[in-house]
């Protein structure tokens, strides 16, 4: 019997002995990188069926490819548990640094608290969490809204119904938008908030919460504020299908391909830009430097513009 286990003890410490190998092993196989080896970035994306995630994301590997990282990227599916559990894996990983694109405020915030005890920087790209990462890079959701519900204003001449379509609850920027957007409503008494509800970000889902509108609210409505353009597009399919596309202003947020287009073909009355290609970029070049223990900027706030088709031309590629 005590032969036995002595046999399994030291073929138990063997196992360890070789799995350490392994291990750094692989660790030196990732590669060199002029001074070191090369850095490995975690990245957790809030959901890669949204167009302007996706953008922020080939932003990213551009910028990563270019400066020789090595990104391993997950889709969070929009689920705050699934991201946590991401996050948890880039840790057991040892990644050099973490980029998330968080679900939510609150429910995405252990995964930063957990990031920071494993001493591993976490920057937050495009959306926030309560919990503060090492850096954030994005810009001021709460401005682009002022931006949108501005521009309605105007067009109303102060006067008339907006229908708000939400992102998904509780991420930061349908919070920001939302509050940004109300901020404006409050300095025009005239212009009521007829209903709100979410559209989830998705096409599909604000084109039928539009006919929904329609049913229920038919020529009251003068204007829908989305809070994206994937939310603005479903609107206006809606509207058009309906034969009231040309008495109600749409504007949304984001200025993807699609929502320039439809400015150009004058179905969507304005989007907001919000750079995407810069959000990622400099996402990747702050986990750099916090990576390798340089100095970098807690906050990068990259601005919005309006854009209707007056100046549509400099946002068009």
């Amino acid at each position: 019997m005590r032969q036995t286990y002595t046999r399994f003890v030291s073929y138990y410490l063997f196992s360890i002995f070789l799995l350490t190998g392994c291990s750094q092993s692989s660790s030196s196989e990732k590669g060199q990188e002029g001074d070191g080896k090369k850095l490995v970035v975690g990245v957790s994306m809030l959901s890669m069926q949204n167009e302007f995630i996706v953008n922020v994301h080939d932003a990213m590997v551009k910028k990563a490819e270019a400066d020789g990282v090595e990104l391993i990227t997950v889709d969070a599916e929009r689920s705050a548990l699934k991201q946590v559990e991401q996050i948890e894996s880039f840790i057991a990983q040892k990644v050099d640094a973490i980029i998330m694109n968080p679900c939510e405020v609150e429910a995405s915030s252990p995964a930063v608290t957990k990031a920071l005890a494993a001493n591993i920087p976490i920057i937050n790209v495009n959306s926030e969490t309560s919990a503060k990462p090492s850096a954030f890079v994005g810009s001021d959701d709460v401005e682009s809204a002022r931006i949108a519900m501005k521009y309605i204003a105007e067009k109303l001449g102060g006067k008339g119904n907006v229908l708000m379509m939400h992102g998904y609850m509780g991420q930061a920027a349908q919070i920001k938008r939302e509050q940004g957007a109300r901020e404006v409503l409050k300095q025009y008494p005239n212009l009521k908030l007829l209903a709100h509800q979410t559209g989830e970000w998705d096409r599909a889902k604000a084109m039928s919460l539009m006919e929904n509108w329609i049913q229920s609210y038919g020529s009251q409505i003068n204007a829908v504020f989305a809070q994206n353009d994937e939310m603005g597009l479903g609107a206006v399919k809606a509207l058009t299908d309906a034969g009231l596309k040309d008495k109600v202003i749409v504007v949304s947020i984001d200025a993807i391909p699609d929502g320039l287009q439809a400015v150009k073909k004058g179905t969507l009355d304005a989007t907001v830009f919000q750079n995407a290609e810069e959000q990622g970029s400099k996402a990747i070049e702050t986990a750099v430097k916090a990576a390798k223990g340089q100095a970098y900027d807690k906050e990068t706030l990259i601005p919005f513009q309006l854009v209707t088709k007056d100046n549509l031309a400099k946002f068009l590629k």
